[in-house]
C-alpha cells in the first residue's frame, strides 16, 4: 500500500470544494437573470471572449462563472498530474474521471447558452454537477488516510444505504423539475418546462420525507457519525426549502437551497464507507496504530458539513 500523500489529498478536497462552489455560482447566474449575460459560447460576444463594459452586470456575472470553470479545470488537471507523477493508479483513475467530467460540463454549459436556457438542458447541467461531485468525493476517499476498520455490517445495512442514495438522487431530479417550472429561469425570455409548480413541488416534498425516513433508520442501524450528519444537514435543507416555498422563493434562500442540495448529496455519499468490510484494501484488518495522529478526511469533511449546515440555519 502506498503512503498517504497530504498534497494529493488536499487537491482532492479542493476539487470537491470548487465543484460545489460552481453549483452555487451557477445558481447566482440564474437567479440574477444573467444566464444570457454572454449571449453566445465559447465567445462571450461574437467579437470577444470576455465580457465588455457595455454588457453590464449580467455580462460580468456570467463571465465570472465561466472563469471559475477554468479554475475547476486547472485544479482537476493538477490532480491528474500529481497522481500520475506519484504512480498512484487508483487515484489517477478518479482524477481522470473528475477532469473528464469538468470537460463535459463545460460543453453542456455552452449548450445551455446555445439553446437559450432550455430548462431541460439547464436541469441536465445541474445533474451532471451532482454526478461530478460524486466522482470528486470518490477521489477524496481514494486519497484519504486509512482509519480504523468498521465493525461488521448490521443486517440490512447495504440495502438501506442503496435505498437512501437512490431516494436522495430522486429528490435532486424532482428539485430540477421544480426549478424548471418555477420563476427563476435565468433570463426573462427563457422557456419553462410546463409542469404545474404546486404539483411537482408536492412530489419533491414527498420524496424528501422518504429520504428523511430512510435517514432515521440509518441513524439507528449504521455505525459512526455519518447518518447523524446526514440527518442534521437534511433537516436544515428541509427548513430552507419550507421557508423559501412559503415566502415566494427569495433569491438568497434559493441559493442557500442549492448549496444545501450539494451538502445533502455529499452527506448521503458518506454513508457508503460505513458499510465497507472491516478488512482493509489488502484483505487484512487495518490497525488504528498505523493511522497516526492526523485527522482522517472523513472526520474533517464531516465537521465541515456540520459547520456549513449550522451556518445555513442561522
Amino acid at each position: 500500500m502506498q503512503p498517504y500523500s497530504p498534497v494529493l489529498h488536499r487537491f482532492a478536497l479542493a476539487n470537491l470544494v470548487v465543484n460545489v462552489a460552481i453549483v452555487v455560482t451557477g445558481g447566482a447566474v440564474r437567479l440574477s437573470n444573467s444566464g444570457l449575460g454572454c449571449p453566445t459560447w465559447p465567445r462571450c460576444t461574437d467579437d470577444s471572449y470576455v465580457a465588455t463594459p457595455e454588457m453590464g452586470i449580467h455580462g460580468a456575472i456570467e463571465f465570472g462563472n465561466r472563469t471559475l470553470t477554468g479554475v475547476v479545470g486547472v485544479i482537476a488537471l493538477i490532480s491528474v498530474l500529481l497522481a500520475w507523477r506519484m504512480h498512484r493508479r487508483g487515484e489517477l483513475r478518479w482524477a481522470l474521471g473528475v477532469l473528464a467530467g469538468v470537460a463535459v460540463q463545460g460543453l453542456v454549459g455552452g449548450a445551455t447558452v446555445r439553446v437559450r436556457l432550455n430548462p431541460w438542458v439547464v436541469g441536465m447541467h445541474f445533474l451532471l454537477s451532482i454526478a461530478l461531485i460524486a466522482v470528486t468525493y470518490g477521489l477524496v476517499r481514494a486519497t484519504a488516510r486509512i482509519g480504523s476498520p468498521n465493525p461488521p455490517n448490521p443486517r440490512g445495512a447495504r440495502p438501506l444505504v442503496i435505498a437512501t442514495t437512490v431516494a436522495s438522487a430522486a429528490v435532486l431530479v424532482a428539485g430540477v423539475l421544480v426549478t424548471g417550472a418555477g420563476p427563476h429561469s435565468g433570463d426573462t425570455g427563457a422557456a419553462r418546462n410546463g409542469f404545474d409548480p404546486e404539483q411537482i413541488s408536492q412530489i419533491h416534498a414527498d420524496l424528501v420525507f422518504l429520504v428523511l425516513g430512510l435517514t432515521l433508520a440509518a441513524v439507528f442501524l449504521l455505525p459512526g457519525r455519518a447518518p447523524k450528519v446526514l440527518l442534521g444537514v437534511l433537516l436544515g435543507q428541509g427548513l430552507i426549502g419550507f421557508v423559501q416555498y412559503f415566502t415566494d422563493l427569495p433569491r438568497v434562500l434559493v441559493a442557500a437551497h442549492m448549496l444545501g442540495a450539494c451538502l445533502v448529496w455529499i452527506a448521503t455519499l458518506r454513508l457508503w464507507p460505513s458499510i465497507k468490510s472491516a478488512a482493509g484494501p489488502s484483505g487484512e484488518l487495518t490497525s488504528a496504530s498505523t493511522v497516526g495522529h492526523q485527522p482522517s478526511a472523513e472526520r474533517s469533511l464531516e465537521d465541515n458539513l456540520t459547520v456549513a449546515n449550522t451556518a445555513g440555519n442561522r
